[in-house]
């Protein structure tokens, strides 16, 4: 079946528009095809500095004929419910056939051409294109991420007619693109399909495809740093982007000055990543990174790169020589004054200032230490320093490295663990990020995210949909792993409440105030906010732990089950939810909660009838079922040990416990009405159902659980 080739060749894209461009490209392409009836067998996309490709194998030659009848009002209906089947239909009422006394359409159309439909979505795509950022060219009406040079369009080998024209700036489609700027022929490339189309670009020094990009990158990349006994320092983001700079990426290995390495070495690769695309370069043979750093040009020089790493040598000493003078004049200024810069920066409008933060997250960190079995003094005394950098003439440079310079300026006068502890108080800054153990940088860590946390909520400044601009989602993540991973017993409610206490501070808006302020809650009842807020930030809490258990594979209705019970300890919530997911996944578990859910149908339903029955189950009544007498005695055995286990948290024992209630309840079921014409008998039988369900919730709530 014919292909679709498709390039839109510009000026230079930037290399972190390129992924999303490819994307949008597809979509916006296949969703009109689709919606014109085509269908395919393959669609891909490529994006590169120059060029957008798509290329689509298996289309039809054209839309599928239509053929179909609409059900239309009665014949009898109103004029304007006419008029409306007729604008839908694009019919005249003659056109229509009656049967019945209602009107009915046919509608018989012949499919359209697929270069037909080609060019209009072609249209639509160029016009509607969502980039994050566009340039206007000619007289202002053509808008693309750069200008557009060239439009290659071939359906089934021959050229899809299409133009674009603005001011003095007209685009005709064609069968022709370009090879490199610098290293390719020259001459217009004239391409008959896909296959032709990436050969002669290969041809001409463009790897159209950005993975091959990527490995021609790390292998040349690891092969110059080999050759003189060197590794390269892998940095995934950094290869992103170097691989949509260049269509023929060529690494090269440059030399530095060695006398840059007594700088920490983050500012070295932070200084080489963000300035100059450099990836940094460490000798195998000992610890730090090495005087050296690996380019990636856009061409293969005749002299193997010697010039080219020499400029870009040059100018690599510049930029480390600004971040040599940030780092000396930081060691001159200190802590305290920028402690003092910070009470004129403002945190948020209504949360106060920097300082004011500082306050917060100092007083806060002091209540959790002991908790954590940190120190109280030390842990207030690193939050107080946590946040100085902020004002560092470094990390005004470099924002990346906030928390990693004041670990630096703090190490040689507060020691190690206050300047590990200011160093990693961000962390973990996402889920592939590494979780503090210190005591003193948990306690730290904890703090700021929960003041965080608690600060937004209270001033309404929730996450809502897809956005999160104070990433309160990321902040709850931490707090939760900093939790789960340290195995640390802290109550949810009561770390929130401590957060809440300290919130206040000296701040010009202070929770004090905030609480004056009454919000509605769903059910239109007034609620004072502070407590309204304490509830939010738990249930919050609950929704990223659910999110975090779903991505270990566990289901989110078992975290519904326990945290319905009340308990707001993340420790214990994940062991009784481990604990819950392995009994369910027995034929006990299953059976259990299918006879859980029998029994607490029927008291829902008496429920609704009036009061239902409770009490001391009775046994030894006369003509009573030993199906009945054993579930009670089987009952009254898994209560005790269900309490038993539940104190001593071995919730494993409390789910063997719960499976002995599987036979006994089995056999009630099958053997025993509860539904007695006596009296004396369906209260009692009633009775032992609650005790069945009171039992069974003491672990979790199993009305919460699916299936």
């Amino acid at each position: 079946m014919p292909q679709l080739l498709l390039e839109i060749f510009s000026e230079e894209i930037p290399a972190r528009m390129q992924a999303g461009g490819a994307r949008d490209l597809e979509r916006l392409v296949g969703d009109r095809l689709k919606a014109e009836g085509l269908t395919w067998d393959a669609l891909t996309t490529f994006a590169g500095p120059r060029r957008l490709t798509l290329v689509i194998e298996g289309l039809p030659a054209a839309t599928p004929d239509r053929d179909e009848e609409l059900k239309g009002p009665k014949a009898s209906a109103p004029p304007q419910a006419l008029e409306g089947f007729l604008r839908k239909t694009g019919l005249t009422r003659e056109q229509l056939e009656e049967r019945d006394g209602v009107l009915y359409a046919r509608i018989q159309e012949k499919g359209r051409r697929t270069k037909d439909v080609v060019h209009d979505a072609l249209f639509e795509t160029i016009n509607n294109f969502p980039w994050p950022k566009s340039m206007r060219w000619g007289d202002g009406h053509l808008r693309w991420v750069r200008p557009i040079k060239r439009i290659l369009c071939l359906f089934d080998g021959e050229v899809v007619p299409f133009s674009l024209a603005s001011g003095s700036v007209s685009l005709e489609s064609s069968d022709i693109t370009e090879g490199h700027r610098f290293l390719g022929s020259g001459r217009p490339l004239k391409i008959r399909d896909f296959a032709d189309y990436r050969r002669q670009l290969q041809d001409n020094y463009v790897m159209l495809d950005v993975a091959d990009r990527k490995l021609r990158i790390l292998e040349q990349a690891r092969a110059v740093c080999a050759a003189k006994g060197l590794a390269l320092v892998d940095d995934d983001g950094l290869l992103d982007e170097v691989a949509g700079l260049a269509e023929w990426p060529t690494p090269i290995l440059g030399d530095m000055d060695p006398q840059f390495l007594d700088l920490p070495p983050e500012v070295v690769r932070l200084s080489m990543k963000v300035h100059q695309k450099y990836f940094a370069v460490r000798d195998p043979a000992r610890d730090g990174l090495a005087p050296h750093f690996v380019v990636v040009a856009n061409v293969e020089a005749t002299d193997g790169g010697k010039a080219l790493a020499a400029g870009n040598s040059r100018v690599l000493s510049a930029r480390l020589n600004d971040a040599r003078f940030f780092w000396d004049e930081d060691r001159k200024v200190g802590f305290d004054a920028w402690l003092e810069k910070l009470k004129g920066v403002t945190f948020h409008a209504r949360l106060g200032t920097l300082a004011e933060r500082v306050d917060r997250i100092a007083a806060l960190a002091r209540e959790i230490a002991p908790l954590v079995g940190a120190d109280p003094d030390q842990a207030e005394q690193a939050a107080r320093l946590a946040k100085a950098d902020l004002a560092s003439g470094m990390v005004g440079e470099f924002p990346e490295l906030q928390g990693v310079m004041g670990g630096y300026y703090a190490r040689a006068d507060h020691g190690d663990a206050m300047a590990d502890a200011i160093r990693d108080h961000y962390k973990p800054q996402g889920p592939g990020d590494t979780v503090p153990t210190a005591p003193l940088t948990v306690a730290v860590a904890l703090a700021d995210k929960l003041d965080t946390l608690v600060g937004f909520f209270a001033i309404d400044e929730k996450p809502t949909g897809s956005k999160d601009p104070f990433a309160l989602r990321r902040a709850a993540l931490g707090v939760i792993r900093l939790v789960l991973e340290n195995s640390l017993r802290l109550p949810l409610e009561d770390i929130c409440e401590f957060a809440m206490r300290y919130a206040g501070g000296e701040r010009p808006v202070a929770i004090a105030e905030w609480t004056k302020t009454a919000i509605n809650n769903d059910a239109g009842r007034k609620m004072n906010s502070e407590i309204e807020v304490g509830y939010e930030v738990v249930a919050f809490f609950a929704d990223r732990l659910k999110v975090l258990l779903r991505d270990q594979g566990q289901r989110h209705d078992l975290v519904d089950a326990v945290f319905a019970l009340g308990d707001d300890d993340l420790v214990r919530i994940v062991r009784r939810v481990e604990a819950l997911g392995a009994f369910l996944a027995t034929d006990d578990g299953a059976n259990l909660l299918a006879g859980y859910k029998r029994a607490s149908n029927i008291l829902k339903a008496e429920a609704k009838k009036g009061d239902v029955p409770t009490g001391m189950v009775q046994t030894g009544l006369p003509n009573q079922p030993e199906e009945e007498t054993a579930l009670a005695f089987a009952v009254g055995a898994a209560g005790t040990a269900v309490d038993a286990a539940l104190e001593t948290e071995d919730f494993a024992a409390a789910m063997t416990a719960l499976s002995k209630l599987r036979s006994p309840v089995d056999a009630f079921f099958d053997k025993v009405m509860v539904n007695s014409d006596v009296a004396a008998e369906r209260d009692n039988r009633l009775k032992l159902l609650g005790q069945v369900r009171d039992v069974m919730g003491r672990v979790a709530d199993f009305g919460q659980v699916t299936g």
